[in-house]
């Protein structure tokens, strides 16, 4: 559950993060988006730290099944547009690899 948790705010801090982006470079927005957002990766660099696997590439591997299905819920939520079906099934199946990394047994 610790590790769920992990991923959601990590992956929340890096979607906020590169929206700021986004919006200063393709919305128009003023140049102070960035500041925020920069912070906001930063906290999310940090969370990815506190994932208690032994090597950082399976972090981050597994973490990117978690990025997929949470971009999907802001494209939803914070942008209006509702996923597809086929937006929901990759969601879907990148989860199951990341709990597949994270929770396969190890010899």
């Amino acid at each position: 559950m610790k590790i769920a948790v992990i991923y959601f705010f990590a992956a929340l801090a890096e979607i906020a993060g590169c929206f700021a982006f986004w919006a200063w470079l393709r919305m128009h927005k003023t140049a102070f988006w960035v500041v925020p957002g920069l912070g906001s990766l930063i906290v999310f660099a940090w969370l990815l730290t506190l994932v208690p696997t032994e090597h950082a590439g399976r972090a981050y591997a597994a973490y990117g099944g978690v990025y997929i299905t949470a971009s999907l819920l802001w494209l939803w939520f914070a942008e209006g547009f509702r996923p597809d079906r086929w937006d929901l099934t990759g969601g879907a199946v990148a989860l199951l690899g990341a709990a597949i990394i994270l929770f396969g047994p190890r010899s």
